[in-house]
């Protein structure tokens, strides 16, 4: 006699409903054995499995060339184990597109001049080679929120400026992005030394990461910058240097060269650059596609026309 459990069927395993449904549908264990590559015995015991967990007999067995027959619990089971097999398959098949990188959900963290001249190239090549992929940006002025959404995983992956002092973040080295000198377009005697900005009107940022390296390398060279107007947005930046306000300092990232009314120059001696990143939490199993996104990212930026940074020589 077979018992009824409550839980009859947190003991049945796949392979004993695969075995249901070949001898279902050949009609014997003999012939199911062959189909599936076990043993008529190794079917005969998966069945026998089958039918301790659901508590009844799955198959009646006439005995002889005579065909088994699904019992109405039989028939109950394989119409569930049916079903379970088209959502495995599904399911198989999203996975095989996860692991390609062709579907799931990325969140990249970004700053004012990677979104205007990176993310969009990565973003729209990602989007163009996989379109099933679900892509979200979030931008962040400080480094410091970056790296606090990335410990906290609301981030997958963000861009950042320079190397963080943090064990449990790895990254990608993408660029070396030199500070330029932007100048009014009509002004005459062209200042290409920063050393000379001492008493000249400057237009700034808000205290971040790359306005205090700025700051500190202008003070090592004897420099107390006079800012008149500071404003996190590069473009605005860019928009007073036009009107004649003053004169900025910004990475060349941060720039638009085609300007007409300012004119953009390497300063001599250089600022040291700031080098951008591409960064993750150490140890966290990203989706797939974020290698692809950081392979794109990689070559947008190697593509970029940057001046190359020559550092000052030393005085001899």
């Amino acid at each position: 006699m077979f018992a009824y459990d409550v839980y009859m069927l947190r003991d049945v395993e796949v392979r004993q409903l695969r075995a249901l449904q070949a001898v279902a549908e050949e009609g014997s264990f003999g012939r199911a054995a062959e189909r599936l590559g076990f043993t008529q015995s190794a079917i005969s015991q998966q069945i026998a499995g089958l039918e301790r967990a659901v508590g009844d007999k799955v198959f009646d067995r006439p005995g002889g060339p005579k065909r088994v027959e699904l019992t109405p619990t039989g028939e109950l089971v394989l119409d569930y184990a049916s079903k379970l097999f088209e959502e495995m398959s599904i399911a198989e098949d999203g996975l095989r597109s996860l692991r390609a990188g062709e579907v799931g959900r990325l969140v990249v963290g970004s700053f004012q001049s990677i979104s205007v001249n990176v993310l969009p190239e990565v973003v729209g090549r990602m989007r163009s080679e996989r379109p099933g992929l679900s892509v979200r940006c979030v931008e962040e002025d400080e480094n410091d929120d970056l790296i606090a959404r990335l410990m906290s995983d609301e981030l997958d992956l963000t861009f950042l400026i320079g190397e963080p002092d943090h064990d449990a973040i790895e990254t990608t080295a993408l660029l070396v992005d030199p500070f330029v000198l932007v100048s009014p377009a009509n002004v005459e005697g062209r200042i290409t030394d920063p050393g000379r900005l001492g008493g000249v009107a400057m237009i700034g940022q808000s205290p971040c990461a790359c306005q205090l390296s700025i700051d500190v390398a202008l003070r090592n060279l004897g420099v107390t910058p006079d800012y008149v107007f500071r404003t996190n947005d590069n473009a605005a930046v860019q928009a007073m240097v036009r009107a004649g306000m003053g004169y900025a300092i910004l990475p060349h990232l941060a720039v638009d060269p085609t300007d007409p009314g300012v004119v953009i120059a390497m300063m001599e001696p250089p600022i040291p650059p700031r080098v951008l990143v591409l960064a993750r939490r150490r140890g966290r199993t990203l989706p797939p596609a974020a290698q692809h996104f950081i392979d794109l990212a990689i070559t947008v930026c190697r593509n970029l026309q940057l001046p190359e940074y020559q550092p000052a020589m030393a005085e001899v």
